[in-house]
């Protein structure tokens, strides 16, 4: 029996179990809509697609599953472009459904066609981020590019995928068993795991080792492996230290976290990672900045530290250190292995309890350093205040998710996360504009916890807009806008090393300017409020999570920069050979 595509692609996203799409209208599908407006899947109705891309990252993040974006033709697809660009870089599964011109129309240029160099080629824009990008040329090959598309999405290294369908497509009709024939095809692939006696390589060369580190990447979390990763540590007694995207992977009160490495780290992190004899790194490819740009006088001192690799993508092994001992494998799968071959061999299990003692005094210390800006009242706020009283009100599972800036880079360093998964930041592309979008996504997966957005007015400022979404859908997020008119790391750096700030501090005639975006959430029915003093922010959000609906804050914060004792070589480019960090504008 014959259907319609746009019918049948719905059906088959409902059997999938799909329960939330992502996106916006356009003339390419309104096929789509028309048929979703029939279905149970929830669609979260958006005013720009960075805003629907960006939700479904952060949906996706939570829920563990590919997320599903769908977009209109062109502009539709290039204003998604950069959410599902941050979804590639930090391994989020996406499968982003697009309209396109009609297909008897390639190369006439018709309304909104990409063909400058190639017709219809709207999915070349996608490839080199997504895993793949499929155009479909038939209606009889919907169901199984489908299938495909999830598939390669959630399988091995995590990530988005396209599927442009021209808009006549949708409109067509193909015989039902072509999506039948698809059910019959599992869902969810078996995933690697290691042998015994690889197993036993890793054991013996960490307990036979003098000082060695686990190093937890964002694939720990992807892998959903922290509660293997955890009864490793308990019982061999070896401490972690983690990526910006491992943050969490093991709770920050655990005695053996150490904490993130490289420019935003701190110099006893670095040290320990830095003069470890064995590093054990988990899904991890050991980026630029958690690695102090590879130079390995800060952070990584990799051979003479010899590594142990782990990742279910062989090519992120020996990316940028040279590893001992290579092995392709799902993390969750390969670290119950270890476990009980740990335990096999050593049934008792080891401690380290010196070393417990000198991270809890090493933690004290900087909690003891801090205290001056965290206990300070100056108004606009220290922005280590404004972090100690967001994590003194959230309970220990509540979602937070950061923009870039202080929020990113400061609770990197020193905001507590217990909950693993519970973070969710832009890494790999450290796209501005992230945090604000992603907790409309992470509510909408988890509605029973709490989702604080900490963002900066220069990462709020990008999209607005997605407030619109959240009244109309109801959502509950606090967004928490540390407000200091300006793009304040940016700030930092230029004046530093070159002594001005054009470009990056929002000013009127040299005074500080930014909207009230309190008064802007008003506007789009929405809590706003204003925070007017230190003594008034930490009630207000208590109010804000207590009202269980969309609150904006906004609080005015002081401009100074996150403070490193880390590397980032992008200082030696703008000056060469003098040591120069960030300052405060």
């Amino acid at each position: 029996m014959k259907k319609l595509v746009s019918h049948l692609m719905v059906k088959y996203l409902e059997d999938r179990g799909v329960e939330h799409i992502f996106g916006l209208c356009g003339h390419t599908n309104i096929a789509v809509l028309t048929e979703l407006e029939k279905s149970s899947i929830r669609f979260v109705n958006v005013r720009h697609e960075q805003i629907a891309s960006t939700a479904a990252d952060g949906y996706a993040r939570v829920t563990k599953k590919a997320s599903v974006v769908l977009s209109h033709v062109g502009p539709g697809l290039t204003n998604a472009a950069t959410g599902v660009a941050n979804a590639a870089l930090d391994s989020i599964p996406m499968v982003v459904i697009a309209g396109d011109i009609p297909s008897h129309y390639y190369g006439k240029h018709p309304h909104q066609e990409i063909n400058l160099h190639s017709d219809a080629a709207q999915v070349d824009v996608y490839k080199p981020f997504v895993k793949r990008a499929w155009r479909v040329e038939r209606p009889e090959h919907v169901a199984e590019i489908l299938e495909k598309a999830f598939q390669l999405a959630e399988s091995g290294n995590p990530g988005p995928v396209l599927v442009s369908v021209p808009m006549d497509i949708f409109s067509k009709e193909v015989e039902e068993s072509t999506f039948d024939r698809v059910k019959h095809h599992t869902k969810q692939l078996e995933k690697p795991s290691i042998d015994d006696v690889t197993a036993k390589k890793v054991v013996q060369a960490l307990v036979d080792a003098k000082n060695p580190v686990i190093y937890a990447g964002g694939g720990v979390v992807l892998a959903d492996a922290a509660k293997e990763l955890k009864e490793l540590v308990d019982h061999l007694g070896i401490p972690v230290a983690h990526s910006l995207m491992g943050k969490g992977v093991l709770p920050d009160d655990h005695p053996l976290t150490l904490g993130m490495t490289g420019f935003w780290g701190t110099k006893f992190i670095n040290e320990k990672t830095r003069t470890a004899d064995w590093i054990l790194g988990l899904g991890t490819r050991f980026a630029e900045a958690d690695s102090s740009s590879w130079e390995p006088e800060y952070t990584f001192d990799i051979p003479n530290t010899k590594l142990i690799q782990i990742d279910i993508d062989p090519s992120e092994i020996g990316r940028n250190y040279p590893a001992e001992m290579g092995i392709v494998a799902d993390l969750k799968q390969a670290l119950k292995v270890i476990n009980r071959v740990a335990k096999e061999l050593y049934p008792d299990g080891l401690k380290n309890e010196l070393l417990e003692q000198e991270i809890a005094k090493v933690r004290a210390e900087f909690i003891n350093s801090n205290k001056q800006f965290v206990t300070d009242n100056a108004f606009p706020m220290q922005p280590q205040r404004i972090l100690s009283e967001v994590r003194e009100v959230l309970p220990r599972d509540a979602f937070i998710t950061t923009d870039v800036g202080w929020n990113k880079n400061g609770v990197g360093q020193q905001f507590p996360i217990y909950t693993p998964g519970s973070v969710l930041t832009p890494g790999g592309f450290a796209t501005m504009g992230f945090g604000a979008p992603a907790a409309l996504g992470a509510k909408v997966a988890n509605p029973d916890r709490v989702v604080v957005s900490l963002v900066g007015d220069g990462g709020f400022g990008q999209n607005p807009a997605l407030l619109a979404t959240a009244k109309e859908e109801n959502i509950p997020v606090v967004w928490v806008i540390m407000n200091n008119s300006a793009f304040g790391t940016i700030a930092g750096l230029q004046k530093a090393h070159f002594g001005t700030t054009l470009g990056t501090l929002f000013q009127i005639d040299g005074e500080n300017y930014s909207p009230d975006y309190a008064t802007i959430a008003k506007a789009y029915g929405i809590e706003g409020i204003k925070v007017n003093s230190a003594e008034e922010f930490k009630p207000a959000l208590e109010k804000a999570i207590a009202m269980n609906k969309p609150v904006v804050i906004d609080v005015a914060m002081i401009n100074n920069p996150t403070p490193t004792s880390g590397h980032w070589n992008i200082m030696d480019i703008y000056s060469p050979g003098k040591k120069v960090h960030h300052v405060t504008t």
